[in-house]
């Protein structure tokens, strides 16, 4: 893609952004944001799930360079890391951020200061990490940051545990969508992050992606422009749920689909500690995944049809589309 401009610059002009704000707001009176549908009216700072009240927390903001190559490129993804999330991952790896408060509640016009920072530091593009919770405030961020210069691609980073009313919200304003892709089963994602309807979610949440960007494209300098890309955290004891999610992949989405295959799974919060009782927790994935498992995920890419990844460094290749 050579003649490239962000998605909201278009929906701006076509006076599009004002009434995207409204809507949000009117999501939040009432909130269904995300699929916990707890329906408290956070305008009045009522919090119920993801704690979070009329504003987003904020915990960080800096350039990343622990992004996939296509989005770190060599100055950094401008990320912005939410506080709390609406899963209850009993490994998440970011407890100390998704499950407590910390960092501070920002404004709009707060986090478009933090965006429009990381543009100046020259950053390839504004990531929102754990969103799901905070999609109202994502896109007043954007409408407040757009009429002072914003010119970066806006990459949505997720759990996927996303209300599809909200993705629609953002249709248009989102260019680079980055879900994970969690547990195929009821079972695995009510034991470990309890939200078994998380499979569901995660299905519907990805196709309305898709439909909104497609596959991912690239720019002549390697760097992701548009589009989606899913990010699957291979487990112990569960690939043959990434062999799932593979399969349908290819089939339901596309065979294009990119997916970046992890191995970064360890052991972390939960997992392993010692209940009452003397149990130890979680115990079924209380280690890393083994070279073999992540071979086979690997294999079941390739079987279900899947090609757009990296089997060496599980890293992205960079190709134009």
């Amino acid at each position: 893609m050579t003649d490239f401009e962000p998605a909201y610059l278009a929906t701006d002009r076509n006076g599009g952004l004002k009434a995207r704000v409204r809507a949000a707001l009117a999501e939040l009176a009432d909130c269904c944001a995300c699929p916990r549908n707890c329906h408290v009216n956070r305008l009045e700072d009522q919090r119920r799930v993801c704690n979070t009240g009329r504003y987003a927390v904020v915990s960080s903001a800096f350039a990343h360079f622990g992004e996939e190559d296509c989005l770190r490129g060599w100055n950094g993804s401008g990320t912005l890391f939410f506080g709390l999330c609406n899963l209850r991952c009993v490994f998440c790896q970011n407890w100390d951020i998704s499950q407590k408060h910390a960092g501070r509640a920002c404004t709009a016009e707060e986090i478009a200061d933090l965006i429009m920072e990381l543009q100046a530091q020259g950053c390839h593009n504004i990531n929102f990490v754990t969103p799901e919770h905070v999609v109202p405030q994502v896109i007043e961020a954007i409408a407040a940051a757009v009429p002072r210069g914003l010119k970066l691609p806006i990459v949505y980073n997720t759990s996927a545990y996303d209300a599809v009313e909200s993705l629609r919200l953002l249709d248009g304003l989102v260019d680079i969508y980055m879900p994970d892709f969690k547990f195929w089963t009821r079972e695995s994602a009510r034991r470990f992050a309890k939200a078994k309807d998380y499979p569901e979610r995660a299905r519907e949440a990805i196709l309305e992606m898709h439909r909104q960007v497609g596959p991912l494209k690239f720019g002549p300098d390697g760097l992701a422009r548009r589009g989606v890309l899913v990010r699957h955290l291979v487990m112990p004891g569960l690939v043959e749920e990434a062999a799932a999610i593979f399969e349908w992949l290819a089939k339901a989405v596309s065979p294009d689909t990119y997916v970046n295959i992890m191995g970064q799974y360890r052991p972390e919060y939960q997992v392993g500690s010692v209940a009452d009782d003397g149990r130890r927790l979680y115990a079924e994935i209380d280690r890393r995944p083994l070279p073999s498992e992540m071979e086979a995920a690997y294999a079941a890419a390739r079987r279900a049809g899947l090609w757009r990844f990296d089997e060496r460094r599980s890293r992205l290749r960079h190709c134009l589309v």
